[in-house]
């Protein structure tokens, strides 16, 4: 049951102090339940796990039928083995924050991307089939980087690359995880590992950030990495870390819609907008299931809905982003960038929303950084 469904209200204070009653962030305090403040359930993944298979196993939603149809499987792939050695990655860009990519960066994540695709492999086929194979399998891979020690050998300032490319793969393994821990089949020894070293991983990730950082997009996915993560391994840092990070975005949303430092990023700004808002809707997804509708959240009378609307108009019209730059807009996008909205539209619905966004979602859509399938994961599962 939802502890506030009726918006947030806000007051000014003095300081950022965690302990505090009320959830205390960068000067605004929320008029939340006690409780808003803590993980009330480890075992409240972004899904409800048994709603989510029952509903699967009598489906007539033929996106979703499609959706499964095309699930990859962890058990017909081989173990992705953890790299080793310090992460030192190039940057995905030549130069700047925009233009052509490093094929460099591209042959250095590729394992990165192999252990993302085979556990969500694994999660989605045990959602959608209940196979406990499937489940095992992707807890031995995530087991596997675990007793490794993957994702922890590296320093923000000698690769700021490898700091991104951690947040991002945190993020697909937090949300594996999150429903992993609801097989309990599962044997509780790697589970604990792997639990046990999420959360460190994803402590040292946040530790980084700095006093007057840009605080964009790769802050919110720190974010997701951590209230994913935070939520599983209850630890009460990381998950207050994600809330915070939300209440950041919202504030960054400007009269249109967008995302200021996203705009900045030139022929990408489009999909820069649409990049932040994966981990965003995720973060309101996880914290919802924890009984607080951060959905409901408002800053200068704006919310999560109008960044999603404006990322939606702008897919079908990149003349509103010429206000932020005169770089005509790249317009390369698949299915991958509109995977959050299945969670969205499983929720709100799709009235309202732009062409664009309902549009994609007639096909099935899939993101390993935001727990692979999200047509399997959320979208409406009967017509």
């Amino acid at each position: 049951m939802l502890l506030c469904t009726c918006g947030f209200a806000e007051r000014r204070v003095k300081s950022y102090d965690m302990k505090a009653p009320g959830i205390l962030i960068y000067g605004v305090a929320f008029a939340l339940p006690a409780l808003g403040q803590h993980v009330a359930d480890p075992h409240a993944s972004v899904v409800d796990v048994a709603a989510r298979q029952a509903a699967l196993s009598s489906t007539t939603n033929p996106v979703v039928r499609e959706a499964i149809k095309g699930l990859q499987s962890c058990v017909a792939t081989p173990l992705v083995a953890s790299p080793t050695g310090r992460m030192n990655i190039p940057h995905h860009y030549i130069s700047g924050s925009s233009g052509p990519t490093n094929p460099a960066e591209a042959e250095a994540t590729r394992v990165y991307a192999q252990f993302e695709k085979r556990i969500t492999a694994g999660m989605n086929q045990y959602l959608a089939t209940g196979s406990h194979a499937e489940s095992a399998c992707a807890l031995a891979q995530l087991d596997a980087w675990a007793q490794a020690r993957a994702l922890l050998d590296y320093d923000r300032d000698e690769s700021s690359q490898a700091w991104y490319q951690v947040e991002w793969t945190l993020s697909s393994a937090g949300i594996t995880d999150s429903v992993l821990v609801n097989d309990s089949t599962l044997d509780p020894a790697p589970q604990k590992r792997v639990t046990a070293w999420l959360d460190a991983a994803a402590r040292k990730d946040i530790s980084f950030e700095k006093p007057g950082d840009s605080n964009n997009n790769h802050h919110y996915w720190r974010a997701l990495a951590a209230t994913a993560i935070g939520v599983t391994a209850r630890d009460e840092k990381l998950y207050r870390f994600g809330v915070q990070a939300y209440v950041d975005a919202i504030a960054e949303i400007d009269p249109s819609g967008a995302f200021p430092k996203e705009m900045a990023r030139h022929e990408n700004a489009t999909h820069y907008q649409g990049f932040a808002l994966q981990p965003l809707v995720m973060i309101a997804e996880f914290v919802t299931r924890q009984g607080i509708d951060l959905y409901a959240y408002k800053s200068h009378g704006r919310s999560l809905r109008d960044a999603i609307v404006f990322f939606g108009r702008a897919v079908h019209d990149p003349s509103l982003i010429k206000p932020y730059t005169t770089d005509a807009q790249s317009s390369n996008f698949g299915p991958g960038d509109f995977a959050e909205f299945a969670f969205y539209t499983a929720r709100f619905g799709a009235d309202g929303l732009p062409p664009a966004i309902v549009n994609a979602l007639q096909h099935p859509t899939t993101a390993t950084r935001v727990g692979g399938s999200t047509t399997v994961m959320a979208a409406y599962s009967n017509r």
